[in-house]
């Protein structure tokens, strides 16, 4: 299985965002935060700012709405160019639907579960995702602990796309470091968002490639 590291634009330098984008030029993604201060406690970047992170950014762009509305909002980060665009299932009544649009405009679509959601109803509707995302913490903020009760959710979903015999991405977002990227590996785990562990390196690069080779040790 191939292995994917995202870093989390979330904790690089606002001030200095083309110089920090530039230091994972040797990522897979940018994995960008979107936040309203509604459905999470924190607010970050909007479609504009998202755009010049677009046109700047050397690898394509894994955007993480954690946003309420997403009916509304998801399809304009598509037309951005976002290769990727994740809304939360808690976000919307209709996340077959939302997946449909934003495939047709041109965008991955991912659907995002936090910690207590369970990933049961889902299950059944894999081929309609290109993506997964588990939440390994609670959404809103970086720096946090992993949590490794959600690693149940990843076995189920690895069993689910061999049933269904379909490429979803499994992704796993908060927490991740070089010991935490291994458990999530061992579940099945094969994209990896890392904030703090990344930007906060001495060597980002090789933070990177750190992070890269323990995961796919790990993997199976």
């Amino acid at each position: 299985m191939a292995v994917r590291i995202n870093p989390s634009i979330l904790s690089a330098d606002f001030v200095n965002m083309e110089r920090d984008l530039q230091l994972i030029a040797n990522a897979d993604f940018a994995h960008v935060d979107v936040m309203d201060n509604h459905f999470v406690p924190n607010l970050t970047f909007g479609p504009q700012m998202v755009e010049r992170i677009q046109a700047t950014s050397l690898v394509p762009l894994d955007v993480h709405l954690m946003i309420e509305d997403v009916d509304r909002w998801a399809p304009g980060y598509a037309e951005i160019g976002a290769f990727s665009v994740t809304f939360h299932a808690e976000a919307t009544d209709k996340p077959v639907d939302l997946a449909r649009v934003l495939r047709a405009r041109g965008a991955r679509a991912g659907l995002a579960v936090k910690p207590g959601t369970p990933i049961d109803d889902y299950l059944d509707l894999l081929p309609e995702f290109d993506q997964i995302l588990v939440m390994t913490v609670e959404p809103g903020f970086g720096g946090q602990k992993f949590m490794p009760l959600v690693m149940p959710k990843l076995e189920q979903l690895v069993a689910a796309r061999k049933r269904h015999g379909v490429d979803v991405w499994l992704q796993v977002d908060g927490g991740i470091t070089t010991e935490t990227i291994a458990v999530a590996a061992e579940a099945g785990a094969d994209t990896f968002v890392a904030g703090s562990s990344v930007f906060g390196a001495e060597n980002v690069p090789d933070a990177i490639e750190q992070l890269r080779a323990v995961a796919a040790s790990h993997q199976h």
